[in-house]
């Protein structure tokens, strides 16, 4: 299984690897920086030795790194990869920002994530809530504001997944569960959040600049999106 540097620092920004395995335009390394499509996260993008990486995906626990191009790439290659940098740390923003703002919601209504896309570009958390006004939306940003500014430390631990699941909160998706491995990645956001989850993360809150809501959506009868993005 591919070693993931970005849970031991999300800050790595280059690496050095072998190849593992190489079909057509998909490599295998024996340790990635990059982090991989998931959890509702974009996966990173950069370059792996003279290839541009546009996308990576996770299948099952194998990591694959879809290359432009993966010419004269071969396993017991050395290989050097660099990420796109400000694009990663625009994910690690959005993504802290959607666990702070899931925990705000989930402690003022009790609702739940249905669904979430988180890029660089622009995110949306979906919640299982009847109502969910524009005023609602401003305060709960104003909340997730307020957490932000308080320079919060984010960090990462492993448990086992009967003991995580036995800890109310540690979950927060209405209609799916954290994978079925014997221990689960569990983050933690200072004193405001704590949750299941194998994504980066910013170290601290301050780190996220100010939370902005855009607009908010009807998605079903009890269905709500909040799109948001960070400045």
């Amino acid at each position: 299984m591919t070693r993931r540097i970005f849970w031991d620092d999300a800050y790595v920004r280059e690496f050095d690897a072998e190849v593992v395995a190489a079909d057509g335009n998909r490599v295998v390394l024996d340790q990635t920086a990059f982090n991989p499509r998931g959890g509702g996260l974009v996966s990173d993008t950069g370059t792996l030795g003279g290839s541009r990486v546009v996308e990576v995906v996770k299948e099952g626990e194998e990591i694959f790194h879809v290359l432009d191009t993966a010419s004269g790439v071969a396993p017991g290659d050395r290989i050097h990869g660099v990420l796109d940098w400000e694009r990663r740390l625009r994910i690690m923003r959005m993504h802290t920002t959607a666990h702070i703002l899931s925990s705000v919601v989930n402690r003022e209504t009790g609702a739940l994530i249905t669904g979430n896309q988180i890029s660089p570009d622009g995110s949306r958390v979906d919640f299982n809530l009847e109502n969910f006004d524009k005023e609602k939306m401003s305060y709960y940003i104003d909340k997730v504001n307020e957490a932000a500014e308080r320079g919060l430390e984010v960090k990462s631990f492993f448990m086992k997944r009967e003991d995580a699941l036995a800890n109310q909160g540690f979950v927060k998706l209405a209609n799916a569960m954290p994978p079925s491995l014997e221990m689960l990645r569990i983050v933690q956001i200072g004193d405001v959040d704590i949750q299941a989850d194998g994504g980066v993360h910013v170290k601290n809150t301050r780190e996220i600049g100010r939370v902005v809501g855009e607009k908010t959506e009807n998605k079903g009868k009890s269905n709500r999106r909040l799109y948001f993005t960070v400045e």
